[in-house]
This record gives structure tokens, sequence and C-alpha cells, in this order.
């Protein structure tokens, strides 16, 4: 099936090209087969037409982080914080209790829930960890249940000290590192673990990480959300692919992180649930770090599944212009996965594009809260919207 989508006011193809305008995408087999000027539309290859109506087209947005596995809420914790209270790791065991109590069916229904909300507002790829089972069963279970929906699956074994295992934390990581990576790695690509204060020390979760790599999954690390540490170090030493937050950064990490090929991932839902200062995304990227933006979708410290909404934000509060967001949000996150295929409209990469009912990308900021995605292809085939 081929399907050329011409009259396109603006199309933001995050690639060197840049932006183009009056512009046509021809799309083959889900891939995009060519970019340019509608003018020089290959019209006799297509064999459906799609009138964009002079509105904007950019590619589908990559969430490279995102905890959509779970039961429960915690409203109450949220209206808590807004009151004053201060944000503490520990809140995800009350996340884990609810997860550990529903059954698979209900855990089923609420992530393809999730995924068909991520759809909607334009995201065509995200990755999903694990994280709130903490025992061997449950953790299989949820990184089984993520693999249905997503190829970038991630085991976050390591994401707490469960309370049993209270003043027993490097039993606890034996066990991950063990039984639970056993029953976890044939489901998953990435290894992951929260090297945070409150969490897990570096010499943890260099023992995660490393035992991960040890059996061919590759290294994300959660670092710096709640103060700086040694977590960025660690990850590129060992050459993971993102650190995630960079809440709190040294003068070290930023500088070691921009002379890696590890990116940098800023999840600015974070700290708006949190009330925690934005990350100066401006001083990153001005410094030569690469930055990915990505909504870490989680009942706790970020109940957001919107990708525009994360956008408006780093343009707002944390010196990103909007054409740097919008690559962060789709390139950017495609990078954080070590993917090439996926965040760009290029002849080659699958044709994941969004439809914006809006005359230009700076309307994802320019607008917040608006609902501006109009159609979603994901593959080629249109998955929301008409």
């Amino acid at each position: 099936m081929s399907t050329l989508i011409t009259n396109i006011g603006e199309l933001t193809t995050s690639t060197e090209a840049g932006v183009l305008h009056d512009a046509a995408v021809l799309v083959e087999d889900g891939r995009i087969a060519w970019v340019g000027g509608a003018v020089d539309a290959p019209r006799s290859r297509a064999a459906e037409f799609v009138d964009a109506g002079g509105r904007a087209l950019i590619p589908g947005f990559v969430d490279s982080h995102s905890h959509l596995v779970f039961a429960g809420d915690r409203a109450a914790e949220f209206e808590a914080r807004m009151a004053g209270q201060k944000y503490a790791a520990g809140g995800i065991r009350s996340t884990v209790a609810a997860t550990r109590a529903a059954s698979e069916d209900e855990l089923r229904a609420r992530l393809r829930g999730f995924v068909d909300e991520l759809l909607a507002q334009g995201t065509t790829t995200v990755e999903i960890k694990s994280g709130y089972g903490l025992t061997v069963d449950d953790e299989e279970r949820l990184v089984r249940l993520a693999a249905e929906v997503t190829s970038e699956v991630t085991f976050l074994g390591a994401h707490v000290v469960p309370s049993e295992y209270a003043d027993r934390s490097d039993e606890y990581v034996g066990l991950v590192t063990g039984p639970m990576l056993d029953a976890c790695a044939p489901h998953a690509r990435w290894i992951d673990v929260f090297c945070e204060t409150g969490a897990f020390s570096v010499e943890q979760s260099r023992r995660v990480l490393e035992a991960g790599i040890a059996r061919g999954l590759s290294p994300r690390v959660h670092a710096s959300q709640l103060g700086p540490g040694g977590g960025v170090k660690l990850a590129v030493e060992l050459g993971a692919a993102s650190i995630d937050h960079g809440t709190y950064l040294t003068d070290y990490d930023v500088a070691a992180l921009a002379a890696s090929d590890t990116v940098l991932t800023l999840l600015p839902g974070v700290e708006f649930s949190t009330r925690q200062p934005y990350p100066d995304a401006r001083r990153l990227i001005d410094d030569g770090v690469t930055v990915a933006l990505a909504c870490d979708t989680n009942p706790g410290s970020s109940f957001t599944s919107s990708m525009p909404f994360c956008i408006a934000i780093a343009v707002r509060d944390m010196g990103m212009t909007p054409t740097e967001a919008l690559w962060a949000a789709t390139a950017g996150g495609a990078r954080a996965l070590r993917r090439d295929d996926i965040g760009i409209i290029a002849a080659g990469s699958r044709a994941d594009l969004v439809l914006l009912d809006a005359p230009t990308h700076v309307h994802l900021a320019y607008r917040p809260g608006v609902p501006l995605v109009s159609r979603v292809w994901k593959d080629g085939i249109v998955r929301f919207g008409g």
C-alpha cells in the first residue's frame, strides 16, 4: 500500500533537512519512500492520497521513559505534595502493593488503555519499564505484559528495595541480579537501576547493570533526580544509552555527558509534579549534551502521558526553543533508545507520522493543553484520527 501525503504546510523532519514548506511525503509498505516539495511529488507511485490542508506534519513522538504497567492510584500523595510535603522515592512501595494485588487481565487492560492514550497524543514509540512488582514472579509478568505492546522493554527490578527486604538491600540486589534477571531478561531489551539516595548506591547499581549486560541487556540509569551523585559517571563508564532525570548535575556530569554518546533524558513532568527545579536544558544543549524529552508516565511523580505538555514545559521553563524541544521528543528519544529508524521523517525510516491541527510545530508550545493531534500513522497505518 502506498500513500502520498501532500499539501503539507510545514514538515519537520528532525533531520539535517530541517523544516520543509509546501511539502509531501510518500509512504510505501510502512516506510517513508520519498520526502520533498509537493510540486515534485511522485504522484504516479501513490494508490492513496491524503491532503494535509496546509497543516503541519511531524515525526511520531518517541517516549523513551515510561512506567505503564501498574495498578492503583496516588492522587492523595500528589495532593499532599501540593500542600508542601516533599517527594521521596519510598512512595513507589504503595504502587508495588497495588500492582502485586492486581490480576494480569487488569494490568493488561490498563496498559492497553495507556497505549491508546499515548497514540491520541502523537506518541508512536514508547519504552516501558517494570519496577512495580519487585518479586521474581511479579517482575516477570510486568516485562512480559510490556512486551505485548512494545519492543522497548526495560527490566527495572532495582527500582526501590521492597519493604520485605528492609535493611537487607544487598540481599535484594542478589535477587535482582540472579533469579529475577533470569526470569525477566528473555522479555527485555534494557536493564535499568534507580541510582539514588533512598534507592540503590553506586556500588549496588554497578552490580545490577553489569549483571544485565552479561545477560545481553543494554544499560540505562535513573540518577540525579533527588540530588547529585555518582550515577552519571557510572552510566558514562558503562556506555549507557541514556541517563534519565538529571535534575541535579555537577559540572563534571555535564562535561562527561557532552564527551560521551550517553543521552540525557529530561522528564519535565516530574519537576512539574514534584515542584523540584527544572533542569537548565539551554545550558546542557549549549555545552554539547544530547538531550531527549520523555513523559515518565507513572502514578507517583509524573502522571502525564502527554508529550506536547512536556514540550510546552521544556520551552517555557527549561530554555529550549520549540524546534529543539520537538527534536528532543522525536529524534532525541530515538537516540536514547539507540534507534535510527524512528523519530525522523526521511527515506527509509518508519512511517510514524503525526498531522497537527495547526500550521506549525510551534503551536505545540504556543497552545499548551489544546488537543492538536489530528491524525497519527504508525508504520504507515492510521492508528488515530480520520
